[in-house]
């Protein structure tokens, strides 16, 4: 069925209610513990963490590289730390390593090819004391479990009950990630309950004039970021505001 709106006029005001309703939504946030998660600390092996692309070619080096997605590592470092004091020791890192011919670049242009420098983990993880349990795993897809042993990873752990993703893109590879966990926690029927905290995943923005002038697809970041939170909160994947110690 067409869109029943005739101009661009007609569309914002059938939709008012609705973004009114999605704003609200996204300022009701809520925060959830660590000690939530891990039955008050007694059993940290409950939780596991799974970063998304956290790497130099989406953070700061690049064509790729965007500073909204930056911008979150403060919080992810914050989340890292307390979930380790906390015990919990289960990391693991999907990002993109891609040949130098992948497909996806008909798409997204060339980026994090194997090798270079924009694959690297970000040095605000890897300088973690920690960072030595971080289990890597290169990607060559925008879903982190095609052609990687991310299932196998999950199957290894039983006793894990939560997950929670952080990294980027909220709308692409954070978005893989999310649905992906829980729809196979679903098909499964193992009850797996995955977390996204906003303030630990972002997108990129590519303004339309700006995209015109670049040949680029327009990109808005703060709608594409809003939206795509809101469809995982649809398929019951737990949306925060924020992840706190206690």
């Amino acid at each position: 069925m067409p869109i029943s709106a005739t101009t661009i006029d007609d569309l914002l005001i059938k939709h008012h209610d609705f973004l009114n309703y999605l704003w609200d939504w996204f300022q009701s946030l809520r925060t959830v513990s660590l000690l939530e998660l891990t039955d008050g600390g007694r059993q940290p092996r409950k939780l596991g963490i799974l970063s998304e692309d956290l790497i130099k070619g989406f953070t700061s080096v690049g064509r790729l590289s965007s500073p909204r997605v930056a911008g979150v590592l403060p919080a992810v470092v914050e989340l890292f730390t307390a979930a380790h004091e906390m015990g919990v020791h289960d990391f693991v890192f999907p990002y993109d390593s891609h040949p130098p011919d992948s497909p996806e670049f008909d798409a997204y242009g060339p980026h994090c090819v194997t090798g270079t420098v924009e694959t690297e983990t970000v040095d605000e993880l890897t300088s973690l004391p920690f960072a030595d349990e971080f289990i890597m795993m290169p990607k060559q897809s925008l879903n982190p479990a095609i052609g990687t042993d991310l299932e196998g990873w999950l199957d290894d752990r039983p006793e894990i009950e939560s997950i929670i993703v952080v990294g980027d893109c909220t709308d692409l590879c954070v978005y893989q990630a999310a649905m992906h966990l829980k729809v196979r926690s679903n098909a499964m029927h193992r009850l797996l309950q995955v977390i996204v905290p906003e303030d630990c995943v972002q997108t990129y923005d590519i303004g339309v004039e700006d995209a015109k002038q670049i040949g680029a697809t327009p990109h808005d970041g703060d709608l594409m970021h809003l939206i795509f939170l809101y469809h995982m909160m649809l398929n019951d994947i737990k949306i925060v505001s924020h992840v706190v110690q206690q």
